[in-house]
């Protein structure tokens, strides 16, 4: 049967009234090691690691066109994986196993289809048999306890969407997507990685409401923080970070459209004068730091209401 990332603990598709405090009970089983992520900033070595795996993950995903929640549930398994065990320096193959075994592992549970040889070739450097494949996949279930049903942020998102009692109905898909969008970019950060599940299914559905539905947005803030389920301050710190993270993004985006648009109408306009270069320069400074300052206000907009 495959496996429904949003249903992690039963193939029904409604919640039964059980099943979400058993979620939040057990969503930790499902984390990395709590000293993971003071180790991960102290070692450069795994976090060059995990940055050079997740790379090989999403190439896999747009060369096979998979479903994105397979590479989703393939970095669930790298980070709980590289939390328990120590990866060798020096081997630059093991990152390329690893992430061959936890995908081959994610896509078993999605029961797609995954061939090996579509990682396999003179381009990739490495030749792996099915043996040492097997192998690896073996190492990978022992250190995660066999848990593969992951509770991740989309096993809570239906639950905060129901706690949000939407006046309209019609916006809950619009924020569920945007909400997914948020949470599989966060994905990318080591920082999310000190924040449960559940914490960061929530406020990442809390900057969907402040962008999709900012006059709501109180009222929707209070729903969520009223939730006896929820550590208000764990839910206001990933907030912060979420929003500035999807700031961030806005904000580079915006400045790779302003260079791809701004094409010189002569060959005059390519100069300009010392007094012109250093306008623009305090301009642009100034356009800079008015994004912080923005963001100031946003989020301290937040824990004001």
């Amino acid at each position: 049967m495959e496996f429904d990332l949003e249903n992690s603990l039963t193939s029904l598709e409604e919640h039964h009234s059980d099943t979400v405090p058993n979620l939040f009970a057990s969503e930790s089983d499902h984390m990395p090691s709590r000293n993971f992520l003071h180790c991960l900033k102290n070692s450069g070595f795994n976090v060059s690691f995990r940055q050079e795996a997740i790379s090989l993950l999403l190439q896999a995903q747009y060369s096979c066109n998979y479903d994105p929640f397979i590479p989703y549930l393939a970095v669930n398994y790298m980070d709980r994986f590289i939390a328990k065990q120590e990866i060798p320096q020096g081997k630059p193959w093991i990152p390329r196993l690893v992430v061959i075994s936890c995908l081959s592992l994610a896509a078993k549970m999605k029961n797609t289809h995954f061939s090996v040889s579509d990682f396999q070739g003179e381009e990739a450097g490495f030749i792996f048999d099915t043996q040492t494949i097997n192998r690896m996949e073996l190492l990978i279930l022992d250190a995660l306890n066999w848990r593969m049903r992951s509770i991740t942020p989309f096993s809570f998102v239906h639950f905060f969407i129901s706690v949000l009692e939407l006046k309209d109905p019609s916006f809950s898909q619009p924020l569920k997507d945007r909400a997914t969008e948020i949470i599989f970019k966060a994905q990318n950060e080591i920082k999310f990685l000190e924040f449960k599940p559940s914490i960061v299914a929530a406020s990442a559905l809390l900057v969907a409401s402040n962008e999709l539905l900012p006059l709501q947005f109180p009222f929707l803030k209070c729903s969520i923080s009223s939730c006896a389920l929820v550590n208000k301050e764990r839910l206001l710190n990933c907030f912060n970070a979420l929003q500035e993270m999807v700031e961030m993004e806005c904000y580079e985006s915006m400045l790779d459209t302003m260079s791809c648009t701004r094409t010189p109408l002569s060959v005059l306009d390519r100069h300009c004068t010392k007094s012109e270069s250093e306008t623009a320069s305090t301009t642009s400074i100034t356009d800079g730091s008015a994004v912080p300052e923005i963001k100031r206000r946003k989020l301290n907009g937040y824990g004001s209401k």
